[in-house]
């Protein structure tokens, strides 16, 4: 306990090396990989992020788009009385209606989303 309290003493003194002591060398641990770093070429993605973000946002558009356009359409439940009554319309075509326009607008809307989310699919691989 003594010689500690005058290593104590010496320190604050100013460092003085006490008689007969002398410093021993600490070894410094020697950083060692454990894991080797892998080097991976950047995605197509990673390399055009404006051209990725420009299509998820395009996905989401038409996404909110389906969903409206699909809650907007009347259902049509004709059943047996327009197939054996036919219409008469059915042989003659002219302007579409809205509800067709809608049909079209939609089946476009479904398409174009499917077509972005396969375009998706291989840009964030």
């Amino acid at each position: 306990m003594l010689t500690f309290l005058s290593i104590a003493a010496a320190f604050a003194a100013g460092g003085a090396a006490t008689p007969g002591v002398t410093p021993v060398a600490v070894p410094t641990p020697i950083q060692i990989a454990t894991t080797s770093p892998i080097f991976r070429p950047l995605t197509f993605s990673q390399q055009h992020p404006f051209l990725t973000s420009s299509v998820e946002l395009l996905f989401l558009v038409l996404t909110v788009a389906v969903i409206l356009l699909m809650s907007i359409q009347t259902t049509k439940n004709e059943g047996l009385s327009g197939s054996i009554g036919g219409r008469a319309e059915a042989a003659y075509r002219g302007r579409l209606g809205l509800d067709q326009q809608l049909k079209r607008a939609t089946d476009f809307a479904a398409g174009s989303w499917i077509v972005l989310a396969i375009c998706l699919l291989f840009l964030t691989r």
